[in-house]
């Protein structure tokens, strides 16, 4: 069979309302960081109608569940694993904008003008939607798959919730695997909204809380004090000029240059020299950069910048993810087979997709390519520019061109018994 056969086999047998239904319900479930059991219940519902073997849920915190199982091949061969985060970031402020119209409810999943709306849909269940769908399509199509193919839904990618959002249901997962709990895939697609292109590379980033004390005065006598904003100017100057070094070191080819960017200045008081201020960083890295070295480097450069030895400045790092500082750049060959057949089966699925790119934001594919050693790329319907706002949307053929193009890749990774 030609992979335009099978292509064309595979369209044939989608179900488009049933897809649409399951991505739709999967909105409906809210999972706001904390909440993660509320759409695990449907996972694991769906995964069982799938007739998947070994479905298992543990808890990576009290109450919040991940959930994995598999489809077994008919023989032995390569572990494929699809894998996402079950959480999505808060509604606040939703309804109030969309108030009176059809996409006022955040979880109600309303189709407009040809696309699903609704927080989580394209960050990420679309993804995860699309790669169940695709198992149910090659059930349809008639298609036994020769290896392994497997899925794992974990919680806490997300930030922005009180005490959450450090990747703890990854961290977990992986774990198991390291200790042979869960066998180890083969290759990993991340399904992180990237509008079916194909991720292989990502960037790094942390970020860095900046706190400098000086001394308060009185406004009349400001020589009595020790002005923690003028300080912070000096910083700040220093921090971009470091910015602008850092951009002139290397140009990766798909994600770019490093560089950091200021996201914050708090301080001041009333009628008085400014004893304090916190100004915050988010610093973007390339594949090879040393985390601890680039925060090495940005403390030299503010205390660089204080000459006043009786200003003092202190750090902290509140983003840890895969490393104590934040997340690591990752990337694996562009050139690797499977990124090739992955692409090839996006471009097949829909005119214009399957290009292969590097991911602008950091997700929890380094616990794979860096933590595991294995190759590990982002893929999904959904477009990352309009997740974790009041527009999040996925379009509804390329929702479906998801599901055609996983199927038809894990046809291409697993093989078919006929």
């Amino acid at each position: 069979m030609t992979a335009s056969d099978i292509t064309t086999r595979l369209r044939a047998a989608l179900d488009r309302d049933v897809a649409v239904e399951l991505l739709r319900a999967a909105i409906g479930r809210e999972s706001i960081t904390g909440n993660e059991a509320n759409f695990v219940a449907l996972l694991e519902e769906r995964m069982r109608a799938l007739g998947m073997s070994e479905i298992r849920r543990a808890e990576f915190a009290p109450g919040r569940p991940n959930i994995w199982g598999e489809r077994k091949g008919t023989s032995a061969g390569k572990r494929l694993l699809f894998i996402g985060h079950t959480d999505t970031v808060h509604v606040e402020g939703w309804h109030d904008h969309w108030a009176g119209t059809a996409k006022q409810d955040p979880f109600a999943a309303p189709i407009v003008d040809g696309q699903i709306w609704g927080r989580g849909a394209g960050d990420l269940k679309a993804g995860i939607c699309a790669a169940l769908a695709a198992l149910s399509l090659l059930d349809s199509a008639g298609i036994r798959l020769a290896s392994d193919v497997a899925y794992a839904f974990v919680g806490d990618e997300e930030s922005g919730q009180p005490g959450t959002g450090i990747s703890a249901g990854i961290k977990d997962f992986v774990g198991r695997i390291e200790k042979g709990e869960v066998v180890a895939p083969d290759f990993v697609v991340y399904v992180e909204p990237t509008r079916l292109s194909i991720y292989p590379a990502q960037i790094g980033f942390f970020i860095t809380d900046i706190t400098i004390t000086g001394r308060s005065a009185y406004f009349g006598v400001p020589e009595l004090g020790k002005d923690a904003l003028r300080a912070s100017h000096a910083v700040m100057s220093a921090l971009w000029k470091h910015s602008e070094d850092v951009a002139t070191r290397a140009e990766h080819p798909l994600i770019g240059r490093g560089f950091l960017l200021i996201t914050g200045l708090e301080g001041g008081g009333y009628i008085a020299v400014p004893e304090r201020c916190t100004l915050s960083l988010i610093r973007k890295l390339l594949p090879g950069e040393s985390l601890d070295e680039a925060a090495a480097e940005i403390e030299a450069a503010v205390r660089d910048a204080i000459t006043d030895p009786e200003i003092a400045v202190a750090f902290a790092y509140p983003a840890g993810r895969d490393h104590p500082l934040g997340g690591s750049a990752a990337e694996i060959a562009p050139d690797m087979p499977e990124v090739g057949a992955l692409a090839a089966a996006m471009a097949r699925s829909m005119a214009g997709r399957g290009a292969i790119e590097g991911a602008p934001f950091w997700s929890e594919a380094s616990f794979f390519t860096n933590r595991l050693g294995i190759p590990a790329v982002y893929c999904a319907p959904g477009d990352i520019r309009n997740c974790h706002t009041f527009d999040e949307h996925v379009d509804v053929e390329e929702y479906l061109a998801g599901v055609v193009g996983f199927a038809r890749f894990i046809v291409d990774y697993c093989g078919i018994t006929e």
